[in-house]
């Protein structure tokens, strides 16, 4: 059975958690701009637009929760794993576990960036 160490898991996790986190500031900071693109402008095809990417906003806001909660669990778990290795290593399934959030971070990440770019194409016609 494959094991790996819980060092390796416990950078990765860390470094997915600091991006989620700024991720969720980031989020933030584009709600206020669109708050900003919507109180001075009030025609119907900017609102379409700015209701559009509120509930973008709104689904990746979730996403990050989510994914911080999984994470979060995955790290209490690998702990515990590691802890009853007694060297520091766990076991095959959680490193699929870990892989698995490894992937939806980076699809986060993509869908995040995505998001921002097509949003500041659209602020930059409205600010």
């Amino acid at each position: 059975m494959e094991k790996i160490s819980i060092a390796h898991l416990g950078n990765a996790h860390s470094d997915w958690l600091r991006g989620l986190d700024f991720y969720k500031q980031e989020i933030k900071i584009l709600k206020s701009r669109l708050t900003e693109i919507a109180g001075k402008n009030s025609g119907q095809d900017v609102m379409v637009e700015v209701e559009r990417y509120e509930n973008q906003f709104e689904i990746q806001a979730e996403n990050i929760h989510r994914l911080t909660h999984d994470i979060k669990s995955n790290v209490k778990v690998a702990g515990r794993e590691s802890q009853n290795s007694g060297a520091g290593y766990i076991d095959g399934i959680l490193l699929d576990q870990h892989n698995s959030l490894g992937q939806r971070y980076i699809t986060e990440e993509k869908t995040i960036n995505e998001l921002r770019h097509s949003f500041n194409e659209f602020a930059s016609g409205w600010m």
